[in-house]
């Protein structure tokens, strides 16, 4: 299998980012304003970069975020199951500190390596990391040499810190990663990840990041 470069994209903001909800199921929410307009920085922040394809997850918000991109580039984005979120079990639509706490502490124990953690009332790291995996195989088959892959936070955070070489599980673990956040990696399952870059801002800049929202999936672990 060729090598290749896979853009990690984090979807916009969501009105369930803003209120501090752990909503993971589908189809889940759509953008908020906010949201709508990092999905519209994307084509122009990515105007010198090489896209082949574009894949999705099977939850709203992440067509919605590759829809201006798509639009630009001429390309229908594949909808690949397995990219979703980290679904948060018996924490849907929690609020609280204490559940973020809970759900991020279950997600980064999964990339430290004990996956048989379970998730309150849901799965395992065995689960996530072997749907994700399929997933991540089945966009690497296709022989693109470079994809933009529009997914969610704690999946991207979590899936990295186990799989790609030079991510840093503890500085993952203590930052933020916003919403059309870029995490670009190379190579190919079969030989292995490497990092490349890893922003932690929307791509579009710092104009619009959300300092005041309470955004669990992208949020840092604050005892």
């Amino acid at each position: 299998m060729l090598p290749m470069r896979l853009l990690l994209l984090r979807h916009g903001q969501t009105p369930s980012n803003v209120r501090g909800l752990l909503d993971t199921a589908g189809p889940g929410p759509g953008l908020t304003a906010l949201g709508e307009r990092q999905a519209a920085a994307v084509p122009h922040a990515l105007r010198d970069r090489q896209v082949d394809a574009i894949a999705v997850s099977p939850l709203v918000r992440t067509s919605l975020t590759a829809a201006p991109l798509a639009r630009a580039r001429g390309i229908e984005p594949l909808v690949v199951p397995g990219l979703q979120e980290i679904e948060a079990g018996d924490l849907e639509m929690a609020g609280a500190h204490e559940a973020h706490f809970s759900y991020l502490g279950t997600v980064f124990a999964w990339a430290r390596g004990d996956v048989a953690r379970p998730m309150p009332g849901g799965l395992d790291g065995r689960a996530f990391f072997g749907r994700y995996d399929e997933a991540v195989a089945k966009i690497a088959a296709r022989g693109w040499e470079s994809v933009v892959v529009v997914s969610h936070g704690a999946a991207i955070r979590t899936w990295a810190s186990a799989r790609v070489a030079g991510v840093d599980v503890d500085r993952v673990e203590r930052a933020t990663l916003a919403n059309t956040a870029l995490v670009e990696i190379d190579g190919d399952p079969d030989t292995g990840w490497r990092l490349v870059a890893w922003g932690a801002h929307p791509v579009g800049g710092r104009g619009l990041d959300a300092p005041a929202a309470d955004d669990p999936t992208g949020e840092p672990i604050d005892e």
